[in-house]
C-alpha cells in the first residue's frame, strides 16, 4: 500500500508506527468507544492499513516499531490469519466494525483494552507476552480456543454478550497461559468454556457475573489451575461445571450466589482440590454434586448447603468450621442418592481426626438409623431393638439403665410374692434380687432360677425377664463388637 493512498488519520498512524509512538484520537473528542460507529473520517482507520503495517511496515534504525492506536474506528476486517508479526499491538478504546480474524496468528503482545468489538476469532492464537482485554465490550462470540499465551490473560471488567448464539459466548477451551487468567468483574451472557484449559497461575473471577439460565454458565471440565480459582462474590445463573478439574490452591466460592433452581448449580465430580471454600453467601439454589472428588480442606458452612447434594465417594481430610454433628447431619440426609454409607464414614472420620469422639459417635448412630430404613420389616424391628437397648453400641449405658429398671421391677415383685420352691428341703434361701438376676442374665447362674417355680402372671413376668435379658445381652454384644471394630 502506497502512503499516498492514506487518509490524514491513517498517515498519522503510519508515521508513528516506525518509532513505536502512540496515536490517540480521543484528545478533545468523545471518548466512549461504544459510540464509535458515529465517528467520522478524522478518527477512522482501515483494517487493511493496520495489516500492512504489521506485516511490512516501515522501521526506523535504532527504534522499536509498534502499533499503538487509541480512540479509532477500524473499518473492514483486520485479517491476520496465520500471520506472524514481531511487533507489539495496542488497539485500545477502538471501535471495530467487523470481527477481527486472528486465527493461527503469532504476535508479540496484544492489547485491546476498552475496545468495542462485534466478536473475536482468535483460536490457536500465539501471544509471546500478555493478552489484555480489560474493559472490552464484545457483542458476539469470542473464540480463543487453543490459544497459547506466554504471559497473563487479562479480561477484568470485560463484557461478552452472545446469549442467543449456537456456540459458547466466551471460548477459552484448551487455552494455556504462563501466568494468571485475571478476570474480576467479568460479565458474560452466554456460556463460558474453559474445558481442558491449563492456567499456570490463578483464575480470578472475583465478582464475575455468568448468566445462562437453564444451561451451562461455566464449563470447565478438566481445567488445570496451578494456584487459586476464585469466584468470590460471583453470581452464576446456570450450571457451574467443574468435572475432573484440578485446583492446586483454593476453589473460593465465598459470598457467591450460585443459582440453577431446576438442576445442578455446582457439578464438581472427580475433582482434585486443595481447599474448597463455600461460605458466607446465600444458600445454593440447585443441587451440589461433589461425588468422587478429593479435597484436602472442605470449608463448608451448613447454611450454604442446598436442598439436595450428592456426596458419594467424596473424600476430605479436614472439615471446617467445627460444627456440632447435629448441624452437619441434615446435609447427609439430603443426598439425592439416598442412603450413602461413605458420606457418614467421612464425616465421622473428620470428627475423630480433631478428637471429637462424641460427635463421631452421633454420626455413626445416625448412619445406623438411616440404614435401618432400607431394611425389610424384620431387619427394622431388630434395629429398633438395638437402638432402644444400647443405641447400636454407641450408648452402652442405656443397657445398664434397662437392666437396673428390670432388676428393680422383678426384685420388688418377687419380694412381695415368693415363688414356690420345687424341692422345699433342698431349695436355698430365696433372694428376690438374685432370683431376678438369674432370669435376666443368660449365662451367669446364682442357683435361684432352677430352685423356684412361679405361677400365674408371676410366671409370665419371669418369661418376659428371660427374653428381655437375652435381647439385651445380644444387642450389647453386637453393639460392643461394632464399636470395637471401628477403633
Amino acid at each position: 500500500m502506497e502512503i499516498n493512498d492514506l487518509t490524514a488519520a491513517e498517515e498519522r498512524v503510519w508515521r508513528a508506527f516506525a518509532t513505536g509512538a502512540g496515536v490517540d484520537f480521543r484528545e478533545g473528542a468523545e471518548g466512549d468507544a461504544a459510540q464509535g460507529d458515529g465517528w467520522g473520517p478524522e478518527r477512522t482507520v482501515r483494517a487493511a492499513v493496520l495489516r500492512a503495517l504489521l506485516l511490512n511496515g516501515p522501521q526506523e534504525p535504532g527504534e522499536i516499531a509498534a502499533l499503538k492506536l487509541a480512540g479509532a474506528r477500524i473499518t473492514g476486517v483486520l485479517d491476520l490469519r496465520y500471520a506472524t508479526t514481531d511487533h507489539a499491538v495496542r488497539l485500545s478504546h477502538c471501535f471495530f466494525d467487523d470481527v477481527p480474524q486472528l486465527y493461527g496468528c503469532r504476535i508479540r503482545q496484544l492489547n485491546l483494552s476498552g475496545s468495542v468489538l462485534p466478536g473475536l476469532v482468535a483460536a490457536t492464537l500465539r501471544v509471546d507476552g500478555v493478552l489484555r482485554m480489560t474493559d472490552c465490550r464484545l457483542r458476539g462470540p469470542v473464540r480463543l480456543g487453543g490459544a497459547r499465551i506466554s504471559g497473563a490473560l487479562f479480561m477484568d471488567r470485560a463484557q461478552v454478550t452472545a446469549p442467543d448464539a449456537a456456540e459458547p459466548a466466551l471460548q477459552l477451551n484448551q487455552v494455556t497461559t504462563g501466568d494468571d487468567l485475571w478476570a474480576p468483574e467479568l460479565r458474560v451472557h452466554g456460556e463460558v468454556r474453559l474445558t481442558g484449559a491449563g492456567i499456570t497461575g490463578a483464575v480470578n473471577l472475583h465478582e464475575a457475573e455468568l448468566y445462562r439460565p437453564g444451561g451451562t454458565a461455566l464449563s470447565a471440565e478438566a481445567l488445570d489451575v496451578g494456584a487459586d480459582l476464585v469466584l468470590r462474590k460471583a453470581r452464576t445463573r446456570g450450571l457451574l461445571e467443574l468435572q475432573g478439574a484440578r485446583v492446586a490452591g483454593r476453589l473460593v466460592l465465598s459470598r457467591s450466589h450460585l443459582s440453577n433452581p431446576h438442576g445442578t448449580a455446582l457439578h464438581a465430580t472427580s475433582c482434585t482440590i486443595a481447599e474448597l471454600w463455600l461460605r458466607k453467601g446465600t444458600p445454593v439454589e440447585g443441587a451440589v454434586n461433589l461425588r468422587r472428588s478429593q479435597i484436602e480442606v472442605l470449608y463448608l458452612e451448613p447454611e450454604m448447603v442446598p436442598g439436595q447434594v450428592r456426596l458419594n465417594s467424596l473424600t476430605y481430610t479436614a472439615l471446617t468450621p467445627h460444627e456440632p454433628a447435629e448441624r452437619r447431619l441434615p446435609m447427609l440426609e439430603r443426598d439425592g442418592d439416598g442412603y450413602v454409607p461413605h458420606a457418614y464414614e467421612q464425616l465421622a472420620a473428620s470428627y475423630r481426626r480433631i478428637g471429637d469422639d462424641q460427635a463421631a459417635r452421633l454420626v455413626q448412630l445416625a448412619k445406623q438409623r438411616r440404614h435401618r430404613a432400607t431394611l425389610p420389616w424384620y431387619g427394622r424391628l431388630w434395629g429398633h431393638l438395638q437402638d432402644a437397648a444400647v443405641g447400636y453400641g454407641f450408648r452402652p449405658l442405656r443397657a445398664a439403665v434397662w437392666l437396673l429398671s428390670l432388676l428393680a421391677v422383678g426384685s420388688v415383685t418377687y419380694a412381695l410374692h415368693h415363688p414356690r420352691p420345687l424341692k422345699a428341703a433342698e431349695a436355698p434361701h430365696f433372694d428376690p434380687v438374685f432370683y431376678t438376676l438369674d432370669l435376666l442374665l443368660p449365662v451367669i447362674s446364682f442357683g435361684q432360677e432352677g430352685a423356684f417355680a412361679p405361677d400365674g402372671w408371676y410366671q409370665t413376668l419371669s418369661y418376659v425377664l428371660i427374653v428381655t435379658g437375652w435381647i439385651l445381652a445380644t444387642t450389647v454384644v453386637a453393639g460392643v463388637t461394632r464399636s470395637v471394630s471401628r477403633q
